[in-house]
């Protein structure tokens, strides 16, 4: 039986499921609808795509690390409740995930789903069949892989992945102690979360937006006009110690800045040794939770 395209758009109103899984569920019975609503309750599809309209704010923030330290990955999985993210299953999935987008050059998310991961399974399947399993809506969010010629990536993962970060250091010699090295910068990232790597990095329009607040401010306090410049640019200055990664003062020991720690162990080490980037994810970050009274909530049920 030919399948219609008017087939494929009736079932997916009733199930939620994609196309691609409507058409293959309606091939796969002959183009028979309640068998092919079936096929999908028994895939899990139509239930994942029936709680894909929720929102999904928790989760994990996972790691993958090469044994040579040249290759790593940053991602962030996502779902519903941290009861579910704290889940072995979950976590296992988040960090598969992790090393497989780190061997391969997938440079997408929507090319990650599409990609088989083991077997003739798609990730998305997976993910779907995961979902089906822990009755939540998941997503995989947003990674970035890093990849170093000269030097070691370094990660770090803080709060049961909560937060992950990859720091890419630059240097001729590969000694342990770089390792070491990146480990406590990208601790530090975690902790004080700068917004940039250095003063050149920083957004100019960022600088003019402060400068304008810093001159407000100023002129509020009655300064007189004539000082006001001065004390902006102070305080342009505090800052940038502030919010640029090797200009702030380094958490494990307050005698060193980033850069004068960067300066000490390149000495250490006899080769200079350089950040090229950082990437910090922070589970959640920007998506907007949805809050709900409890009370009204089991009200909801009882209905």
């Amino acid at each position: 039986m030919a399948i219609t395209a008017l087939m494929v758009k009736e079932l997916r109103e009733m199930t939620g499921a994609g196309m691609m899984d409507c058409k293959k569920a309606l091939t796969s019975t002959e183009g028979d609808m309640e068998k092919a609503v079936e096929f999908l309750r028994e895939k899990g599809l139509a239930a994942a795509a029936k709680k894909a309209g929720r929102i999904a704010a928790e989760g994990v923030v996972a790691t993958y690390v090469s044994e040579d330290k040249k290759t790593a990955v940053v991602l962030e999985l996502n779902c519903e409740t941290d009861f579910v993210g704290l889940n072995e299953a979950f976590i296992e999935f988040a960090n598969t995930a992790a090393a497989y987008v780190a061997n391969s050059t997938i440079a997408t998310v929507e090319e990650l789903l599409e990609a088989k991961m083991s077997g003739e399974e798609t990730v998305k399947e997976t993910l779907t069949a995961l979902i089906a399993k822990l009755g939540e809506h998941m997503n995989i969010r947003r990674f970035e892989r890093f990849t170093v010629d000269n030097g070691v990536i370094a990660d770090y993962v803080h709060g049961g992945g909560r937060i992950g970060v990859l720091v890419e250091l630059s240097c001729d010699k590969n000694d342990e102690l770089l390792s070491s090295l990146g480990k406590d910068i990208a601790m530090q990232v975690a902790a004080v979360n700068p917004l940039f790597l250095d003063e050149t990095s920083v957004d100019s329009e960022v600088l003019d937006k402060e400068r304008e607040i810093y001159r407000v401010q100023a002129l509020n306090e009655g300064k007189p006009e004539k000082i006001v410049d001065k004390m902006v640019e102070g305080r342009i200055k505090k800052y940038l110690k502030e919010i640029c990664l090797v200009d702030q003062v380094f958490v494990k020991n307050s005698d060193f800045t980033i850069k004068t720690l960067l300066e000490a162990k390149s000495k250490e080490i006899g080769s200079e040794i350089k950040i090229n980037k950082y990437i910090r994810f922070e589970k959640g970050e920007g998506i907007e939770k949805k809050e709900e009274n409890f009370a009204e909530e089991v009200q909801k049920q009882l209905k």
